[in-house]
C-alpha cells in the first residue's frame, strides 16, 4: 500500500529511492512480534554498523538466503567452511566480526529459548509490551539512543549478543515498531498511532 504521490509527506530519511520508500511505507515502525523476525532484524541492524541502512536493505534478500532465513538452529551449527563461504560472498557485507556476531547471536538466542525465555517477550518488555509513541516534528529531534536502548544493549550483551550497542538497539527499536519515530508530518505517523491505539 505504498503511496507514490509526490504530495504525500514522508520522513526525510527515506528519500526517493523506491526500495527505501517501500520499506518506509510498509515496514519501518510497524510492531514486529515474531521472535524470529526480531532476531533477523537485530542481526541486520548490527550489520548496518558504520554503514547506511539502505546498504543492508539492498542485501537483505541475499542475507536471508545465505543465513538460512535466519534460522538460529542452523546458524549455530555453521562450521569454518560455512564461515569462509560467507566471507567470500559479495552479496553480503563481508566483515568477519559481523559474520561471526550473527553466529554467536544465534547461540545466544537458542540459549534463551533453552532457558524458557521468549525473545519477543524479552524485547517487548523494555517498552512494557506496547509501542512508544513519539511526536518528533523533524529528523533532527530524533535521538540516536535512549535510556531504554542503553538498558536493552546491556541486557543483550549479558545474554551473549554482539553488535548490539545502544545506537544499534535504538535503530532496532525504531525499525521493529517498539517506538513510532515517524515524524509527525509523515503520513505513517498518524496511521501507526491509530493502529496501535
Amino acid at each position: 500500500m505504498t503511496e507514490s504521490k509526490t504530495s504525500v509527506s514522508r520522513c526525510g530519511w527515506c528519500g526517493s529511492e523506491p526500495i527505501y520508500v517501500e520499506y518506509h511505507d510498509i515496514e519501518w515502525g510497524v510492531p514486529v512480534r515474531s521472535s524470529r523476525e526480531l532476531f533477523e532484524l537485530v542481526n541486520l541492524e548490527g550489520a548496518q554498523a558504520g554503514l547506511s541502512w539502505i546498504t543492508v536493505l539492498k542485501k537483505r534478500k541475499r542475507y536471508r538466503q545465505v543465513f538460512d532465513q535466519f534460522d538460529p538452529q542452523k546458524m549455530a551449527n555453521y562450521d569454518e567452511t560455512k564461515r569462509a563461504e560467507l566471507l567470500d560472498d559479495a552479496g553480503i557485507i563481508r566483515n568477519k566480526l559481523k559474520v561471526n556476531a550473527f553466529i554467536e547471536n544465534s547461540k545466544a538466542y537458542l540459549c534463551m529459548e533453552e532457558e524458557g525465555e521468549n525473545f519477543s517477550d524479552f524485547i517487548w518488555d523494555f517498552v512494557n509490551g506496547e509501542p512508544q509513541i513519539n511526536s518528533s516534528k523533524a529528523m533532527s529531534d530524533l535521538p540516536a539512543e535512549t535510556p531504554v536502548s542503553h538498558a536493552m544493549s546491556k541486557a543483550l550483551k549479558k545474554k551473549g549478543f554482539r553488535f548490539v550497542g545502544p545506537t544499534i538497539c535504538y535503530a532496532f527499536m525504531q525499525a521493529a515498531g517498539l517506538v513510532n519515530d515517524h515524524t509527525t508530518d509523515c503520513f505513517r505517523w498518524a496511521e501507526l498511532q491509530s493502529a496501535n491505539s
